[in-house]
């Protein structure tokens, strides 16, 4: 039987507002603190001061952030990238690939997102080839054999849906082509390229995961040889650069709007280039939330993230939950008025639904004071 979280409340108190990131009363920050991250039940406090305007902070709860740049390990396989979150339905690497991967790879573990990152390249698998650039997301069903051939150092976040698999969002009144339309998910193809790599010789390595340990099947030949296929479960690729946001002008829409992939347990958002909010009253950045449900991870691409300070492209923020949290006091400056029509921002967000575990190769690239960042002076 489904059960409706939460119990029948319904009021307020004191001074608020009566519109959630918009109207605030005067000289107070808003903070949601809310169920099932953005989806449940949520209560809207309003603070004389920052909610992380704290003075110290200590313990397993501190926010976290990576300078992933900083991993050199340039790693032929997928498996053997660094590992740097996970839990039991998700796994997060960074992997800086130079050249061709030497064996192909199958993962028996789950769906595999691949987001390049940086570098140019070719992905060859099962169902033909795709050309891959900066911005590219590649969803690649659990099973499917690949390899990538980069023409230029490929770094790619790579985020496995562990014992499931990725789906669409439902938009709901939005409707089917809201934020991109899934005719923008291009397939691989099978062109001369496609049938040139399958010529290969000689000896040829598969390397399959399979709950955190790697098989090896030897072929004596290019296992990448399907001549044809039809169905509906492929590889697909879609680029940030097709994604249009969905904004309100009066109204700052929380990130589950940005969502681009589920899967059973977390979701993937992506945050591109959309206008600020020209209302008056309505909130320009990022509100203070408790997001009490979820940890949030960031992964920051590429352009000016604006509502982070001294944040670069190749960072990696990670704030488990319970942790209140929202823009850096350089940015809250901008709260009601923007000196710039509209964000210059890529970034992918990973929500996980079950607690994330720092891995411990990630702790040499943390930038350390992060949780100091905002502090009150």
């Amino acid at each position: 039987m489904a059960r409706k979280i939460g119990l029948p409340i319904q009021g307020s108190g004191g001074r608020h507002s009566r519109q959630a990131h918009a109207d605030l009363p005067e000289g107070t920050y808003e903070r949601e603190m809310s169920k099932e991250g953005f989806f449940g039940p949520a209560a809207f406090l309003y603070h004389p001061r920052p909610p992380t305007g704290w003075s110290k902070f200590e313990g397993p709860l501190r926010p976290r952030a990576f300078d992933l740049n900083r991993l050199k390990d340039a790693a032929g396989s997928p498996w053997t990238a660094p590992v740097v979150l996970r839990n039991a339905h998700t796994e997060l690497r960074f992997w800086t690939l130079v050249g061709p991967m030497p064996a192909l790879a199958r993962n028996a573990d789950g769906d595999q997102l691949l987001f390049i990152h940086e570098g140019r390249g070719e992905l060859f698998c099962d169902f033909g080839r795709l050309e891959l650039s900066p911005g590219d997301y590649v969803m690649l069903p659990r099973g499917t054999i690949w390899r990538l051939r980069p023409e230029t150092q490929f770094k790619i976040l790579s985020v496995e849906a562990t014992n499931a698999h990725y789906s669409l969002p439902d938009k709901g009144l939005l409707g089917g082509q809201a934020i991109f339309d899934p005719a923008l998910l291009d397939l691989p193809v099978m062109d001369e390229p496609f049938r040139a790599h399958q010529a290969e010789s000689g000896n040829v390595e598969v390397h399959i995961k399979k709950r955190g340990a790697v098989s090896v099947a030897t072929y004596p030949y290019n296992p990448l040889d399907a001549v044809g296929w039809h169905g509906d479960l492929c590889a697909v690729r879609l680029n940030v650069r097709d994604i249009r946001p969905i904004m309100s002008h009066r109204y700052h829409v929380p990130p589950s709007a940005h969502t681009t992939f589920l899967s059973d347990r977390f979701v993937v958002c992506t945050f591109a280039p959309r206008p600020f909010e020209t209302d008056p009253g309505a909130i320009k950045i990022p509100f203070f939330h408790n997001n009490d449900d979820f940890d949030e991870v960031l992964f920051y691409h590429a352009g000016d993230f604006f509502s982070r300070d001294n944040i670069d492209a190749g960072m990696m923020t990670f704030h488990p939950s319970g942790f209140t949290h929202g823009p850096h006091p350089k940015a809250l400056r901008n709260m009601l008025v923007q000196s710039k029509p509209a964000t210059d921002e890529y970034a992918v967000m990973i929500d996980t639904r079950d607690p994330l575990d720092v891995v411990a190769g990630a702790e040499s690239v943390e930038l350390t004071g992060y949780v100091d960042s905002w502090a009150a002076s």
